[in-house]
């Protein structure tokens, strides 16, 4: 057993030693930096190649999001961790309910912040924590594996599947055995990392900007942002209240004076405040608008513009 691992771990990319670094241990700190900013740098153009994976990924997170599904994560230790930061964003910088997007992480809660070791290796505990949420078909499992092998992850993807799931692997070795569990295979093989088998580096720095890109498309295509504004963040603190007052004057051209009133009517909604000053409208009339535009803040201006020409 132990030698079949050591086999098979063995074989992966990202477990494998990095002969651009075989001095490391010899260098200053500086020529230590610059070995490191030298590996990342190549991790988003290997990035670039995975995108139409990526793409097919958006499209059927977006088409759960219409039928009330759920964009799920699961990983184990560095994995599970940078898919929790993903998620937990979600809900402030997107306005979404808690619960659309769940981070799964082996062993729980605790292996937030401590190493839990052993629980990554039990594939049955992956697919016991999708039955702890009700897991249904209409959700999206993404598992997520640096190494692509990980048990955790491979019961929880299988279990999914087993559920009529759209399931998805994210691992970074071409020879993922995640990737025999998913209907959609995102494989950046960023190759070895600086210190060998450090997969928190390279992988992961891979792992955070795919999974960055799935929410924040995601989001857009959901008509969560207006242009480039994200004008359904929720203004829960100090910071977030002034960052949604700069949006409705960036997007409306109006003083902070304005915006502050229309905010104030609004309950601090930046999407319904740009939509009542942009189009002249009251709040139930604009609320309604931006129903039927489906929370599309620029299609509901687009509709009214041509309504008042048609006039």
């Amino acid at each position: 057993m132990k030698q079949t691992l050591a086999s098979e771990l063995g074989s992966l990319a990202s477990e494998s030693r990095n002969p651009d670094t075989l001095d490391i241990d010899l260098l200053p700190t500086l020529g230590i930096l610059e070995k490191i900013n030298d590996a990342d740098s190549h991790v988003p153009g290997v990035v670039r190649q995975v995108l139409p994976e990526v793409a097919q990924v958006v499209d059927a997170v977006v088409d759960a999001f219409r039928c009330g599904g759920r964009l799920i994560y699961m990983g184990a230790g560095t994995s599970g961790r940078i898919g929790l930061l993903d998620a937990v964003e979600c809900p402030p910088t997107y306005g979404v309910p808690e619960g659309m997007v769940i981070p799964l992480i082996a062993g729980g809660e605790a292996a937030v912040h401590r190493a839990q070791e052993g629980a990554e290796d039990d594939p049955a505990l992956g697919a016991e924590d999708l039955k702890s949420i009700g897991l249904t078909p209409r959700d999206i499992v993404v598992g997520i594996a640096a190494s692509g092998r990980t048990p955790y992850v491979t019961g929880g993807l299988r279990y999914a599947r087993s559920l009529g799931c759209t399931t998805v692997a994210l691992a970074c070795n071409k020879s993922a055995a995640i990737a025999k569990e998913a209907d959609i295979a995102i494989l950046p093989e960023v190759g070895p990392e600086v210190l060998t088998g450090s997969t928190r580096m390279k992988a992961g720095t891979a792992q955070k900007l795919v999974l960055n890109m799935i929410t924040t498309a995601s989001m857009i295509r959901s008509g969560k942002s207006f242009y480039n504004l994200m004008v359904d963040v929720k203004a829960t603190n100090q910071k977030l209240l002034d960052r949604t007052r700069r949006i409705v004057v960036e997007a409306t051209g109006a003083s902070y004076e304005e915006a502050d009133q229309v905010l104030d009517q609004c309950d601090h909604n930046a999407k319904l405040a740009i939509m009542m000053i942009l189009s002249g409208l009251e709040r139930a009339p604009a609320e309604a608008a931006l129903k039927n535009a489906d929370g599309f803040l620029r299609l509901a201006l687009q509709r009214l513009e041509r309504e008042a020409k048609s006039d």
